[in-house]
């Protein structure tokens, strides 16, 4: 699967491009790779699963 840039992982989970780089710098998400221009590259299947744990730990 490729990685998506920022945009385009928030039209995919339909929230804003802002939201991604919130959550990430919160630590919810976590990038697959970083480019060397500090440009995040995700999985949005990784992404979906980290913010399912990231929902039932707060439920817990």
């Amino acid at each position: 699967m490729p990685t998506l840039t920022t945009g385009e992982l928030a039209r995919e989970l339909g929230v804003s491009h802002s939201a991604i780089l919130k959550w990430a710098k919160d630590g919810l998400i976590t990038p697959e790779l970083t480019t060397p221009g500090g440009h995040h590259r995700w999985d949005a299947e990784k992404v979906r699963q980290q913010l399912r744990e990231q929902r039932q730990r707060g439920d817990s």
